[in-house]
């Protein structure tokens, strides 16, 4: 939903002009005042008023007339306009919060970071920070910043971008000080960051954040003990736990980049994010947010690079089915959008559409997860019978059929350290799946039937219609090789995401949960160690938990120490290999998941727009382009 006008008739009676006697002229048209009344709705920091305008406009008349009159309340007309589908409502727009794409790519474009990268190769590249060096132990990595990027503020009632300035009226620019502020707020366990994780490579973060020391006791550390400090107003330092020369990628990432402490401290965590409130600094502002409708960002005039930056508004929707969305494009209402399972055939057949498609590989990994401390998967065997029985070409060549590569381990290629797609790991094999799961109810004295009425096995995923069919193949999979009954639920993005977090209550949370995974920079420690490392990644598969809602871990095992060696090896050959043996081990030994297939792009685009599909991140919008001509010469506009 967008901002309405109202129209209000308009009845306007003229008399007509007093006809001369003598030479009988025509009526003479007489001008008059109408003064119309237009009740408009704005939403102004998060909330919708009704501003009642007035217009006045001089009329010439020479009888009775009825006239409808448009008042324009669109500040965006005649801009050059990216029409976009989020496909669901960002849970955030907070860079500390942010977890999931959706959030990312709003964020990618409204904030700086002190790095970003190469949308071709990956490579990292200045953005914040204009230059870096790191000390010859490799654990000191310091950061020169440019001092002329603005913190600003967009109006949403005079549609301006204002430069925020402090309490002395002085001009606020993006500092040193605003980066520490950020990775202290992140790293914070108050703020309850869901990806904090990944910046565990920092020096004391994973203690800070977790609140407890090595040995499991409270922390005696202090926020000011993380390693990051402000040298002085342009340049930043951060100390690792380690070396890790793919650091300045980390600190590109959102949960990295500076943020507003005024604005933050003003509005609070919730609220500081609305339209009106938020304060950003990156190439883009959010204009409006219609919480489940549509979301708004225009481009910041005050960004260092606005006069690169050709897409002048992003008009975003938030629709979850893919059906509609594909349908949108079709009628040009949005200029990119996936395609939906059951019309890959069509539109690879159509002369206009297979002209309009785009299908490549993408850096991305389709995994179901299993919940451990749920049985029956505490049991490897259980784990592995469902894992195996995944036809997983079958259900590319049936059901997505985008080309995707099946998945045997998880990181994809392209990545450093990922074994090639098929070599080791866990497979389809239907026959290791029965052998697997009939030695678990041998030894249970079960049979099929007692296993169904026994367990209550529920597949999560989020709302979406392609989920939705992979879902229902995989489940007829495991019925038909398996013989076993599961059950398929789905939750709203939002919500879905709270529930596979690792505190969830168990009886709450999916036997089997859908998830995937996109590289935030390429390299395995991304992926196989941030993601199940049960000590310093996100750990949602409740692994060596204490407890059934993993309240607590026992401490690492022979995988987590394989990981964190891989991440503090030195020499990339010994990396390569103790991360294969780790990938090997966690997908095949442990059948810890079932990885399912590495994405790629599935996806139409119109002619008139040229974009790309970054390596690694989220979407960069201020990189693409709009022929806004051709658009609306195809619109009708």
């Amino acid at each position: 939903m967008f901002s309405r006008k109202t129209v209000l008739l308009v009845l306007v009676i003229a008399m007509l002009a007093v006809i001369a006697a003598q030479c009988g002229a025509a009526p003479t048209p007489e001008t008059i005042t109408v003064v119309e009344t237009v009740v408009v709705e704005k939403v102004v920091q998060g909330e919708t008023i009704t501003v009642v305008e007035t217009v006045e406009k001089e009329v010439v008349v020479t009888k009775e007339v009825e006239k409808i009159v448009e008042v324009n309340n669109d500040p965006w007309a005649g801009k050059v306009t990216l029409n976009w589908n989020l496909g669901t409502e960002p849970p955030t727009l907070d860079p500390a919060l942010a977890s999931d794409t959706t959030s990312v790519d709003v964020s990618e474009n409204i904030f700086v970071g002190l790095t970003r990268t190469d949308p071709n190769d990956g490579s990292v590249l200045p953005y914040l920070a204009t230059d870096w060096s790191v000390s010859d132990d490799g654990l000191e990595w310091t950061f020169n910043l440019r001092n002329d990027i603005a913190w600003v503020k967009y109006d949403p009632l005079s549609g301006e971008f204002t430069q925020e300035v402090d309490a002395d009226g002085n001009p606020r620019f993006v500092n040193a000080n605003d980066v520490v502020y950020g990775a202290k707020r992140t790293i914070n366990p108050e703020t309850a960051s869901d990806y904090a994780y990944v910046t565990y490579i920092i020096k004391n973060a994973l203690e800070l954040n977790s609140g407890e020391d090595a040995d499991g006791n409270p922390t005696e550390l202090t926020m000011d003990d993380l390693g990051v400090e402000a040298v002085d107003d342009w340049t930043v330092k951060f100390t690792l736990e380690r070396p890790a020369a793919y650091f300045p990628s980390i600190a590109g990432l959102w949960v990295l980049k500076p943020q507003p402490q005024w604005a933050i401290e003003e509005w609070g965590s919730d609220k500081w994010t609305e339209a009106g409130l938020i304060v950003t600094n990156g190439p883009y502002g959010l204009a409006e947010w219609i919480h489940g409708g549509s979301m708004k960002l225009v481009k910041n005039p005050l960004f260092i690079e606005a006069d690169q930056v050709q897409i002048e508004v992003i008009d975003a929707v938030m629709i979850t089915e893919s059906s509609t969305a594909f349908a949108l494009y079709e009628n040009n209402e949005l200029d990119t959008a996936g395609v939906p399972l059951p019309e890959v055939d069509r539109v690879k057949a159509d002369p206009v559409l297979s002209a309009e498609f785009v299908n490549g590989p993408v850096p991305c990994t389709y995994y179901y997860g299993f919940t451990w401390t749920k049985p029956p998967f505490d049991d490897v065997r259980v784990r592995r019978a469902f894992s195996a029985a995944i036809d997983r070409q079958s259900l590319i060549d049936n059901v997505t059929k985008g080309g995707q590569l099946p998945a045997s381990t998880f990181a994809p290629p392209g990545i450093f350290g990922a074994p090639a797609p098929g070599t080791l790991g866990q497979g389809t094999d239907v026959e290791l799946a029965k052998a697997s799961l009939q030695d678990f109810l041998d030894e249970k004295g079960m049979t099929i039937d007692d296993f169904n009425s026994t367990y209550d096995i529920v597949l999560g995923h989020n709302t979406s219609e392609g989920h939705a069919r992979i879902a229902a193949a995989i489940q007829q999979m495991w019925k038909d090789n398996l013989g076993v009954d599961v059950r398929v639920e789905n939750q709203e993005w939002k919500v879905y995401l709270k529930t596979i977090n690792n505190d969830t209550p168990v009886e709450d949370m999916f036997s089997i949960y859908r998830l995937g995974w996109c590289a935030d920079y390429a390299d395995e420690n991304n992926w196989i160690h941030e993601v199940f490392n049960s000590q310093e990644g996100s750990n949602r598969l409740r692994r060596n938990c204490t407890d059934a809602n993993c309240s607590d871990t026992t401490g690492p095992d022979k995988f987590d120490e394989l990981t964190t060696a891989a991440a503090m090896a030195t020499d990339p050959a010994e990396r390569i290999k103790l991360y294969a043996e780790a990938e090997d081990m966690f997908a095949g030994e442990m059948a810890a998941y079932a990885p399912i297939y590495h994405y790629t792009t599935v996806r139409v685009d119109k002619p008139w727009l040229t974009r790309n599909k970054p390596v690694v991140g989220g979407e960069d919008f201020y990189r693409w382009k709009i022929d806004q001509a051709a658009k609306d010469a195809a619109t009708g506009n």
